[in-house]
């Protein structure tokens, strides 16, 4: 890891690197094993092979226009996400003798066309799937590092970026250019190749680039834009948010479905699937903000009253009517068939097996699935999930349920795969340790090798762990106590209490749940806005507060319903106190909640997670897995 939470492969001047790719081979070779130390894991075939063929490329068009002395960083980590940029060139800029950064993204493709006539979504015969358009794409990555790279503050016009399809003739990509091109966002072809050497000498002058390179890769990242504290903006204006790749893939799908259904009376349902913070909450409000601004009938909805109501006072706060733009999954039991154009399902994960529950009237009352009146309310229904976050009894939404009803209304469905994530520092390797400690995948527990993406400590205390967290939020971050439903909680608080009642009680050490209800009472916020207000640090979260938000840093007690035996993990169903389990819920039922309820737990910190458990040997267990370097050190 480098200063500022940065990654790369690797970094050398184009002369030097010119004279590696002369050993064939030795260059791939060479990151591929970087590649392995820094993720744990091989890097994809076709990755490799783009290592061999494109880099070179690159390397001796920068060569042969005169710029050796410039910088390349070859697989430049976007701070905060798993994205990584192909290549980025620093240097000097010709004219007013700055930096200057051009992102470069490298593609192999021979040709490409648009899909469906949209320019934005691209159609290579090799891929099974429609892609961004290249040039969208790394204008993508220009505007993410200019917002999270704290170096590029004062000078963002010291970014460019570029496309170079180096195999491709300009006949063969000419649908690509109906994308309008810019500083940050233009392409080149292999037919182009002097005009793109003329290009690289326009933005950096033949200079030594290591004094830029260094400023890049030392500039602090900023503190992310976090979801609910930019949402009232967002609903206004989308480009609060820069969406990258499948993030914007999917929003141009949606976006291209809505088209089609405004124009001829199409219908068509849209599912976009990725784990925890792979941005699916980003696309809705992106999605939201953008319809509403274009006067596009579209509401959206959820199943978890903590998202609807922060919204919807984060969001509203000073329009009314935006408010209203945000419902529950059973709002649309008497809805009109295509009354709306767009019905955006976040965290549809959490959809229920119908409607009804006990307050239904009679009249209501059906078996129909619920997920049958969501797609019948819009033209373009959008179901945005994670299917292993299922943490409630009766709790539905997989892929595969939502293909099988659209297919029982003979209706199109497109399936959209994020496979990066923004929580957790972006750490793909700290999402893979959690579901393998927990044994949700993989071969079980494995020793934490710190990233530098992410920081994991143990506590020996709660008090311990909470005099740590306090000593961040002195640092200006946001922080954050949640627990297994291992303890009663006072729903009902008596007036003329002076405090909340500590029900989480660990030893001499105890701390209020999270406040119930939608009213604020003695200084601690409504439990809709626990995550998101400061003074929600006061008390501690259970899974259904903290499930869909996210915080700098995140500590988690785990309780004595998963304890660690001797080799395996053992769920205690009689620890638990949550009131969803019944006698009716069922032991596989409850290992399988219990265990995905930590994995929420888990994976809500941005930063940072901090560790306590109740029982000493799964202390033993978390200490023995997490190395003692990364314990946490005293708060002062």
């Amino acid at each position: 890891m480098l200063p500022g939470g940065t990654f790369l492969l690797f970094r050398e001047s184009a002369a030097s690197l010119a004279n590696r790719t002369h050993l064939e081979g030795r260059l791939a070779e060479l990151l591929a094993e970087n590649f392995l130390h820094k993720h744990g894991h091989r890097p994809h075939a076709s990755e490799v092979r783009s290592w061999e063929r494109s880099i070179p490329a690159l390397t001796h068009a920068l060569v042969e226009a005169g710029l050796g002395e410039v910088e390349m960083l070859l697989e430049y980590g976007l701070p905060l996400t798993s994205k990584r940029a192909d290549v980025i060139l620093a240097g000097v800029h010709p004219a007013g003798g700055g930096p200057s950064y051009v992102v470069v993204e490298l593609k192999q493709w021979s040709s490409a066309y648009p899909e469906d006539g949209d320019p934005l979504r691209c159609r290579i015969d090799a891929y099974p799937a429609p892609v961004l358009n290249p040039i969208e794409q790394v204008r993508g990555y220009c505007d993410y590092l200019v917002s999270f790279n704290g170096a590029l503050e004062q000078a963002p016009e010291s970014v460019a970026g570029v496309a170079y399809l180096h195999n491709a003739t300009e006949f063969g990509v000419a649908g690509l250019r109906g994308v309008a091109e810019d500083h940050r966002g233009r392409m080149f072809t292999g037919e182009q190749r002097g005009a793109f050497l003329n290009y690289l000498r326009s933005v950096l002058a033949p200079k030594p680039g290591a004094h830029a390179a260094d400023a890049l890769l030392q500039g602090k990242v900023r503190p992310s834009r976090q979801l609910m504290a930019v949402a009232a903006e967002e609903v206004r204006n989308r480009e609060q948010f820069v969406l990258l790749d499948e993030q914007r893939l999917a929003y141009e799908t949606v976006m291209s479905a809505v088209r089609k259904a405004r124009r001829s009376n199409h219908k068509q349902v849209v599912v976009v699937a990725g784990g925890p913070g792979s941005g699916k909450s980003v696309i809705a409000l992106s999605l939201l903000g953008d319809l509403y601004r274009r006067g596009v009938p579209a509401l959206h909805a959820t199943g978890s009253q903590s998202f609807t109501k922060t919204m919807r006072r984060v969001a509203g706060a000073r329009k009314p009517e935006v408010q209203r733009l945000f419902r529950y999954f059973n709002s649309f039991m008497e809805s009109e068939p295509n009354d709306l154009d767009v019905l955006v399902c976040d965290e549809a994960h959490r959809l229920r097996r119908t409607s009804a529950n006990r307050y239904t009237k009679a009249a209501l009352r059906t078996s129909r699935p619920q997920v049958a009146e969501l797609i019948d309310a819009a033209r373009v229904p959008v179901f945005l999930l994670d299917q292993h976050q299922v943490v409630r009894p009766g709790e539905m939404g997989t892929v595969e349920q939502i293909r099988q009803a659209a297919a029982e209304q003979g209706l199109e469905c497109t399936v959209v795969e994020l496979d990066s994530q923004f929580r957790c520092g972006g750490s793909d390797a700290y999402l893979r340790w959690v579901t393998s400690l927990l044994g949700l995948e993989g071969d079980g527990p494995t020793v934490w090798e710190p990233d530098g993406k992410v920081r994991l400590l143990t506590a020996d205390s709660p008090q311990e762990m909470e005099d740590f967290l306090t000593a961040r939020r002195a640092q200006d971050f946001g922080a954050r106590m949640s627990a297994g439903y291992c303890w009663k909680w006072t729903t009902k608080i008596t007036p003329g209490m002076a405090a909340l009642p500590a029900d989480v009680a660990i030893g001499e050490w105890a701390r209020p749940w999270n406040l119930y209800g939608d009213r604020s009472l003695l200084g601690a916020p409504p439990a809709p806005l626990w995550a998101t207000d400061p003074a929600g640090f006061g008390q501690i979260g259970c899974v259904y507060t903290a499930q869909g938000f996210e915080y700098d840093w995140s500590g988690v007690i785990m309780g004595p319903d998963l304890v660690w035996r001797t080799d395996r993990w053992r769920v205690d169903r009689t620890a638990s106190k949550d009131p969803s389990f019944t006698k009716a819920t069922t032991d596989e039922d409850i290992e399988r909640l219990v265990r995905n309820t930590y994995k929420v737990l888990l994976t809500r910190g941005m930063i940072g997670t901090v560790i306590y458990s109740t029982d000493r040997e799964t202390r033993e267990k978390l200490r023995a897995l997490i190395p003692p370097a990364a314990d946490v050190p005293n708060p002062e």
